[in-house]
């Protein structure tokens, strides 16, 4: 018996553990390793049958043999990645289950012609009924793969599984970090001292975290408050607000004072005044940069402590404050290999001292290491070693930790194809420190760069791979149905540094992206005294306070196609120059004011005839439909937070002909929203309709059926629905129905069988319902279904008569993060 004979047997036994293993793994490779692993028990014997027949095959047989173990060593490296990728990582999975694919055929061809059947049979006793098993396996995963993964092509959905897919890679990077690579001995001595100083001294009322930008200091100050000692000792009573540079003071004084004294009352004061809450409190203060500010914020309060975290220390406020200490070089080389090589050590075959050059020159900053680790990830030696020069490259003594970190940063960018790193600069048109929903983003994108949802999602997880952004996610989201609103992005400061810094290279009338990089009273006079000139920039964002007449500079944007209107006011003038922009395809204006912004001067839609898409957050839209001539290229509308009042009705305006081909409304977080105008059910054209938290919304229209082409419906989160009209039976084209939340639903409607195309509904909360209508049998479509588990039993009891339903008992989830926001 040959040696080889011997490893091959060895080789298949142990593929053939791991293929079992794959298969009990709840992931994409499921059903394609359960069948490779029957085929592999099938094998098996006749292998056995070569390792222990003492019979030596002749050379030519055994080269033939030393390449099935070299297809089956590739099989088991293949598996190994198969076993440690997310589940939800379809973008690898999808690239993996080809491999696996090829694997089989290699198998089927060794099989089939490289050892001839009738010799196998006469040397090994093999059977013809083994490579008739590999015959019939042969092309069929492949199929069932892509169709698993298949991707309604109808609209709003498209594409939106390659974010669920990073989400959970963000969260396992996140997990990662914290478990393995930040847990060295800074962050504990971090960590013990911060409880010294504030859970330990009873005169200090206010505790500093200071430190460089990129050095981990909020990451500090999250892994303090979830720290089971700290909750203990505050009972859950925990407020995080991040400051930045362009704060509201009085809605963060309004916020602190009514969640530590459950108030919304504050005084007008300069500090927030004596008070007593009803149990001991941690306040913490993320990015805060002024020290009057500060000194506003901090609530002079019994039982309430403050933690601060800023890079500047602020003596004259803060007694005691806790410098980040640095990565020590272990710590360093771990986190920068977990991101650059994808383990926690430098890989043998890599150039170690070229790697611990490059690690130095990352300063031990856990933020230049994650991205520039990143960037490196893949990359041939002469890459390495040209971004080793550059990193290396000195600095003028007088230069600032910001700007050298910034010059270290753009290292990570020179990689990225042209269009990513156009997609990275678009960040800079956001806020700081504010989570951006995905939904602007992706649209944002879409519109500037020509991408469709699939392509934008793409850039998206490739930027997430870099730790170029951050993705988070509601804790209720749900899957490719979810709306981007449950999805977002949060950017550090330092990368939107760097994406502001890339931005503002060129003369201001030439940019592709005209920035403001803070809240300002008024528009920077550098636009002012170029305002001769067209502006060339296809990308305008625009953040100040109220706005009126006289505070605009009259400008022209030939080429622009999003503008972004950031403002914190209770009134807002929009800006004539919407005249001057015929290209104008994406409008987001976005209000940070605790109230509802009144706006003025809707006139000026009516020359905004190429809008896509409009985003509406706080702000009053009772004018919004005078004088407008119809949109007819506008696709999407999203009003959040609005206040609507009647202007939807038909009484107002006749919105089916101002928007004659709108594909998707959405109403978010309307509370004074009663009853869904009729008129709505007069757009025809529309696919997706969502009506989320409105938490007064107690009657939807009688006429639904008319939305002939609506695919998703959303109502979730509206407390006060009760029942559900009739005529939703008849929206034969509706996919999904969400219905989460909806606490005071009793009942689904008796008709609801007429729902041919209905693929899922998500129920979860619904704990009134009791009874399922009969026709629910004849919802042939219906694949899933989400619900607590008290009512999954209703849907149990239906599964003879629907064997393809999939009933998801939904997790309770009692996170309150989102109170922070």
């Amino acid at each position: 018996m040959a040696v080889t004979d011997f490893f091959v047997g060895e080789i298949v036994t142990e593929l053939l553990k791991m293929m079992v293993q794959l298969s009990s793994k709840s992931c994409h490779c499921k059903a394609m390793a359960a069948q490779i692993a029957n085929s592999l028990q099938q094998i098996l014997p006749i292998i056995e049958e070569i390792k222990y027949s003492g019979v030596e095959l002749p050379a030519h047989r055994q080269s033939q043999l030393d390449r099935f173990s070299e297809t089956l060593r590739k099989g088991i490296e293949i598996t190994e990645k198969a076993l440690q990728c997310s589940r939800l990582n379809i973008y690898r999975n999808l690239r993996l289950a080809r491999k696996l694919e090829k694997l089989e055929k290699d198998i089927c061809r060794f099989i089939n012609s490289t050892l001839p059947v009738h010799i196998l049979a006469d040397v090994h006793h093999v059977r013809f009924e083994t490579t008739e098993r590999f015959d019939r396996l042969e092309g069929v995963w492949l199929e069932r793969r892509l169709e698993s993964m298949k991707i309604r092509a109808d609209g709003p959905v498209e594409g939106r599984w390659w974010a669920e897919e990073a989400f959970m890679r963000a969260r396992e990077e996140e997990r990662f970090e914290t478990n393995s690579v930040n847990i060295g001995i800074g962050l504990r001595v971090g960590m013990r001292k911060l409880k010294e100083m504030v859970i330990g001294r009873d005169d200090l009322t206010a505790v500093g975290i200071s430190g460089l930008g990129g050095s981990g200091k909020t990451t500090l100050a999250t892994e303090f408050c979830n720290d089971p000692e700290v909750r203990r000792h505050f009972k859950e009573k925990i407020l995080v607000l991040t400051v930045s540079q362009s704060p509201d003071v009085e809605q963060l004084r309004r916020t602190i004072w009514g969640y530590v004294m459950g108030s919304d009352s504050v005084y007008s004061y300069d500090r927030i005044v004596h008070g007593r809450p009803a149990n001991s409190a941690l306040l913490v203060l993320d990015d805060v940069w002024s020290i009057s500010v500060l000194e506003k914020l901090i609530p002079d309060i019994s039982g309430c402590k403050t933690l601060v975290v800023s890079r500047f220390k602020f003596t004259e406020v803060l007694r005691a404050t806790y410098e980040v200490e640095l990565l020590r070089e272990s710590e360093a080389i771990a986190l920068f290999c977990h991101y650059a090589f994808g383990q926690q050590s430098i890989p043998l075959a890599a150039n170690h001292n070229l790697v611990k050059q490059v690690v130095n020159e990352c300063k031990c900053l856990p933020l230049a290491l994650k991205v520039i680790g990143a960037s490196l990830r893949e990359q041939s030696e002469m890459f390495w070693n040209n971004a080793k020069t550059r990193l290396s490259r000195g600095e003028p003594i007088c230069e600032s930790h910001e700007n050298n970190l910034l010059r270290r940063m753009a290292i990570s960018m020179e990689h990225l194809s042209s269009k990513v790193r156009e997609c990275f600069l678009d960040l800079g048109c956001f806020p700081e420190d504010k989570k951006i929903p995905l939904d602007i983003l992706i649209n944002v994108w879409k519109e500037l760069h020509d991408l469709d949802d699939e392509e934008a999602l793409a850039v998206l997880f490739e930027l997430s791979q870099k730790n170029l952004l951050t993705l988070v996610k509601d804790a209720r989201g749900g899957d490719i149905y979810s709306s981007y609103f449950e999805m977002y992005v949060t950017h550090h400061d330092v990368l939107r540094d760097l994406a502001l810094h890339f931005s503002s290279q060129k003369n201001v009338n030439d940019r592709k992206r005209l920035l403001m990089s803070k809240s300002e009273m008024q528009l920077p006079k550098e636009w002012s005294r170029k305002s001769d000139q067209p502006f060339n920039a296809r990308l305008v964002s625009i953040h100040t306070g109220e706005m009126k007449e006289m505070d605009w500079t009259q400008m022209i944007f030939p080429e622009a196609e999003v503008l972004i209107l950031n403002f914190s006011s209770s009134g807002y003038f929009l800006p004539p120059f919407l005249c001057n922009m015929p290209k104008l395809r994406a409008l987001v204006m976005l209000n940070n004011n605790a109230t509802h912004a009144t706006i003025s001067n809707f006139s000026v839609f009516s020359s905004l005839i190429n809008l896509r898409s409009i985003w509406l957050e706080k702000v009053s839209i009772a004018q919004l439909f005078d004088a407008c001539a119809p949109f007819k290229n506008l696709r999407k509308i999203s009003l959040v937070f609005c206040k609507i009042k009647n202007s939807l009705d038909e009484s107002a305006a006749n919105v089916s002909q101002i928007f004659p081909f709108l594909l998707e409304l959405k109403i978010d977080h309307c509370n004074d929203l009663v009853k869904l105008p009729s008129s709505i059910c007069e757009m025809q054209s529309l696919k997706c309709l969502s009506v989320t938290n409105c938490h007064s919304l107690s009657q939807l229209p009688t006429n639904l059926w008319k939305l002939k082409n609506l695919q998703i419906l959303r109502l979730s989160a509206c407390p006060l629905l009760t029942t559900l009209p009739p005529g939703i039976c008849g929206l034969s084209c509706l996919k999904y129905i969400d219905l989460s939340q909806c606490v005071n639903l009793i009942s689904l409607p008796e008709e609801i069988g007429k729902l041919a195309n209905l693929d899922k509904i998500d129920m979860r909360e619904c704990s009134l319902i009791r009874t399922l209508p009969r026709s629910v049998v004849c919802l042939q479509s219906l694949c899933h279904v989400i619900c607590e588990e008290d009512v999954s039993w209703l849907w149990e009891d239906l599964k003879s008569h629907m064997p393809n339903l999939y009933i998801q008992v939904a997790e309770k989830c009692f996170d309150l993060d989102w109170l922070n926001d």
